[in-house]
């Protein structure tokens, strides 16, 4: 009687195992196979940052190579406000479309996804030229971000691009680094190709100096940055492991007392 029961214990005790085991490493994500083939990196857009599908443009035009805005910025006094109101209403917000065109004003719908800040500067006071004498414009973009997941499991990260430059080392910087249980080795690029309709996966090696090429790649809208951690086999275990040891222990203590009544 006391071993049919002994067995019991220890058949239970093996099937919570089995179901605790099921929910080990869970919050390990994008898991690949170890024959997948990965996306070779080739960076076409180098160091410069350019316009794309579904960016946020801040629009602003002057005539006559901007001395008007140059010469309200440099103004003192009371009228600072007021002109600084005055500069604000030349700023507008405009939504470049699934085609790469975005609508400006007397323009209509101008294409320009693909290319860099200046060059669409450049292009739109040309095309502005028409009705404004020397026309300046500034563009800005306001809306990419990176999400950086850096390998802790729940630590993910939106990282605003403020700059038309920043690379996969800075989006990691300002994430916190790669957690201590990310592995270097195996830090995921996932982005988004508008001729294709899907995203490219690339995996890089970080873990040594020979990474170093990687660390510089330029981040575009949308990217989303993956380390993966490291499995945690013995901690997530013994976690999911302690109340049911805590359990059995307990019944355990009970069993002992009753058999000790009788």
């Amino acid at each position: 009687m006391k071993r049919s029961r002994t067995r019991l214990l220890w058949s239970v005790l093996a099937g919570i195992l089995l179901l605790s085991g099921c929910t080990i490493n869970r919050d390990i994500m994008f898991k690949t196979s170890r024959d997948h083939q990965f996306d070779t990196y080739q960076d076409t857009t180098g160091r410069r940052f350019r316009i794309q599908v579904n960016d946020e443009l801040q629009f602003r035009l002057f005539a006559n190579d901007g001395f008007r805005m140059i010469d309200l910025v440099s103004e003192m006094g009371g009228a600072g406000q007021r002109n600084q109101m005055m500069l604000n209403r030349n700023l507008f917000t405009y939504f470049v479309e699934f085609d790469g065109q975005v609508k400006l004003p007397l323009l209509g719908r101008v294409h320009v996804a693909g290319r860099t800040m200046r060059e669409a500067e450049l292009m739109l006071e040309e095309r502005y030229a028409e009705f404004y004498n020397r026309p300046f414009v500034q563009l800005q973009v306001v809306n990419r971000r990176v999400v950086v997941f850096p390998g802790g499991g729940g630590d993910a990260k939106v990282i605003p691009l403020e700059n038309n430059n920043t690379t996969l080392l800075e989006v990691l910087a300002s994430a916190g680094g790669v957690n201590r249980r990310g592995n270097a080795r195996k830090v995921k690029l996932f982005r988004w190709d508008v001729t294709t309709g899907k995203r490219h996966v690339y995996e890089f090696d970080l873990s040594d100096i020979s990474g170093l090429r990687y660390a510089d790649i330029v981040m575009q809208g949308d990217d989303v940055v993956y380390v993966q951690p490291n499995p945690d086999l013995a901690r997530e275990a013994l976690q999911d492991l302690t109340p049911v040891i805590t359990l059995l222990t307990s019944v355990l203590l009970v069993i002992g007392i009753v058999q000790g009544f009788q």
